[in-house]
C-alpha cells in the first residue's frame, strides 16, 4: 500500500468525516437523550484498541527507535508515563471544579472539549510523524474506534449545557480539527526525521500515554474497562479489540 501525505490526507478526512457525522446532529438539535447503544459498543471496542495500539504498537515501536539511536534510558515509558498522570491530574482537577459551589456550570463541558482536543493533538501528531503504512494505520483505526464515541458524548455534554450554539459549535470545531492540525504538525516534524531521528519516538510515546489514558483512566468511575467490565458484550468487543491489535504486530 502506497504510503504518504495522500494516503495520510484521505485518512484524515475519514476521521473528520466521522466526527462531524456522528456529532453535529444532537449538537445541532440541542438532544438531551441517552447515548445509543452502538456508540457505548464502540466506545468499548475503542478501549480495547487503544490498550493494544498504546502497549504493543506505539510503545513497543518508541522504545525500540530510542535503543536505535543509541538511547539507553527508558525514555518512552518515562513519557508514556508522564502524559497518562498529567491527563489524569487534569480529570481530577476538572471533576473538583465541577463539584465546586460557586464555579459555572460551563466549566466542565468547556474542560471537556479541551482535554478531548489535546488527546486528538497528540494522536493526530503520532499520526502525522509515523513514517510506515503500517503504525499510520494502527493509529488510524485507534483513533477511528474512538473518534464517533467521543464526538457524540462531547456533543451530548455540550448540547446540555447553557452555553450559546456559537459557542458550542466553536468548542466542538476545535476538538474536530485538533487531529488534522496535530496530523500536519507531525508531517511536518516528521519529514525531519533522518535528521532528528528522536523525534518519532517522542511522538509515539506521547500517543502512547494518550492511548493508555483513553482505554483504561478517562472517565475514571465511568471508564468502559471499570463501568461495563461485568457486561459480556461491551467486555468482549473490548477484548477483541486488543486483540486485533495484538495480530496486527505479527505484520508490523
Amino acid at each position: 500500500m502506497p504510503h504518504g501525505p495522500t494516503l495520510k490526507l484521505i485518512l484524515v478526512l475519514v476521521i473528520v468525516g466521522l466526527a462531524l457525522a456522528t456529532g453535529l446532529p444532537p449538537l445541532l438539535r440541542r438532544a438531551h437523550g441517552r447515548t445509543p447503544g452502538a456508540v457505548a459498543w464502540g466506545e468499548a471496542l475503542a478501549a480495547g484498541v487503544f490498550l493494544g495500539a498504546g502497549l504493543i504498537h506505539m510503545l513497543g515501536d518508541a522504545d525500540s527507535d530510542f535503543a536505535e539511536a543509541g538511547v539507553d534510558y527508558p525514555w518512552s515509558m518515562v513519557i508514556c508515563g508522564a502524559v497518562l498522570l498529567a491527563l489524569l491530574w487534569v480529570e481530577h482537577f476538572g471533576n473538583r471544579l465541577s463539584e465546586a459551589r460557586g464555579v459555572n456550570a460551563n466549566t466542565l463541558p468547556v474542560m471537556g472539549a479541551a482535554v478531548l482536543s489535546v488527546h486528538s493533538f497528540l494522536a493526530g501528531a503520532a499520526f502525522g510523524s509515523s513514517s510506515t503504512a503500517a503504525v499510520t494505520l494502527v493509529i488510524f483505526f485507534a483513533v477511528l474506534a474512538h473518534k464517533g464515541a467521543a464526538a457524540f458524548a462531547l456533543a451530548q455534554e455540550l448540547s446540555q449545557s447553557t452555553l450559546g450554539t456559537a459557542t458550542t459549535l466553536l468548542l466542538f470545531t476545535l476538538f474536530v480539527g485538533m487531529f488534522p492540525a496535530g496530523a500536519l504538525v507531525g508531517q511536518l516534524v516528521g519529514a525531519e526525521t533522518a535528521a532528528h531521528p528522536l523525534v518519532e519516538p517522542v511522538f509515539a510515546s506521547l500517543a502512547a500515554g494518550t492511548f493508555l489514558y483513553l482505554a483504561t483512566l478517562h472517565g475514571l468511575r465511568d471508564n468502559v474497562l471499570i463501568a461495563d467490565a461485568k457486561k459480556a458484550p461491551e467486555f468482549t468487543l473490548t477484548v477483541l479489540g486488543f486483540a486485533l491489535m495484538a495480530i496486527v504486530a505479527i505484520w508490523t
